[in-house]
């Protein structure tokens, strides 16, 4: 395609291609930093093009198309290039990956060891994992968290981080304001605004972890925490797996390895403030 940025994001290395130049120079601005894919070869493809030919030039419309692609898929504007271009990214990641079990859940790692954290949309994870990640803990990711079959051992993902709504605001706070993408309103899930993890995220992506706990955040409720057995467990993590079914028995041997040693809770909590005292006390009293 006319431009094109390349990255990897922890293991995983992305060419995106795109018909305009503004959602590739907004790539590279945030992903400033981040290598590129081993050897120059992407595993995967992302295409940002026009909806109809026309639609490149009278109210751009981008439709998200690469190695793997949802036909029915909504197109976004042009103005939500940026969005489109991770949306593409995790779009290939949830139908191809195959080397990983993938789990929709965010990460942070402390000491060689890994918190994961899973929850339905607006449970908060994002934020508390990108929380984390400036108060001591090494981000790992926000999106999927990959685990290794073979060992165990669960690798970094750290994409930008998607900020949605109130947590822009708090995020702000916390980071540089050149760690920032543009804001993007209007969308599905309201106001979005991606943040570049910070330095020591990237540097150390390469790094893996191994799980030490397992956190089922909510948000909005009297703070509580819960023991959960295996067999919730194991089922809530299956749904939060987009590629569990694909891997068979791998998958199977993966996730229950994965249950059977890590300590797991649900929590409820009011607010950040309070959430991020639950995990400092739930890690010191199970991750040990």
């Amino acid at each position: 395609m006319k431009h094109h940025f390349d990255v990897r994001i922890g293991p995983v290395g992305f060419r995106i291609g795109s018909a305009w130049r503004r959602p590739v120079t907004e790539l590279a601005t945030l992903y400033a930093g981040y290598p590129g894919p081993d050897g120059g070869i992407a595993d995967f493809t992302v295409r940002l093009e026009p909806e109809r030919p026309w639609r490149r030039w009278l109210r751009p419309s981008i439709a998200i198309r690469g190695d793997f692609t949802l036909p029915d898929a909504a197109p976004l504007s042009l103005a939500h290039g940026l969005l489109a271009a991770e949306m593409g990214m995790n779009l290939q990641m949830a139908l191809g990956q195959r080397r990983f079990l993938l789990l929709h859940a965010s990460a942070v790692e402390r000491d060689g060891r890994a918190l994961l954290m899973t929850g339905h949309s607006g449970a908060g994870k994002s934020t508390l994992a990108a929380l984390l990640g400036e108060r001591g803990w090494r981000f790992m990711g926000d999106e999927f968290a990959l685990l290794e079959p073979d060992t165990g051992l669960l690798h970094a993902f750290p994409r930008l981080v998607s900020l949605k709504n109130g947590a822009i605001a708090q995020m702000e706070s916390e980071a540089a304001a050149e760690r920032f993408g543009p804001r993007l309103g209007a969308t599905p899930k309201g106001d979005i605004r991606h943040m570049r993890p910070n330095p020591r995220a990237i540097a150390e992506m390469g790094v893996p972890a191994r799980p030490a706990l397992i956190l089922f955040p909510r948000y909005g409720f009297e703070a509580a925490d819960r023991p959960m057995g295996a067999s919730e467990v194991f089922v809530r993590l299956t749904q939060a797996s987009t590629n569990y079914v694909a891997l068979g028995e791998a998958g199977f041997d993966a996730l229950s390895t994965l249950v059977r040693r890590v300590p797991a809770r649900a929590v409820d909590y009011p607010d950040t403030a309070t959430a991020l005292g639950m995990v400092e006390m739930l890690w010191a009293e199970l991750a040990g």
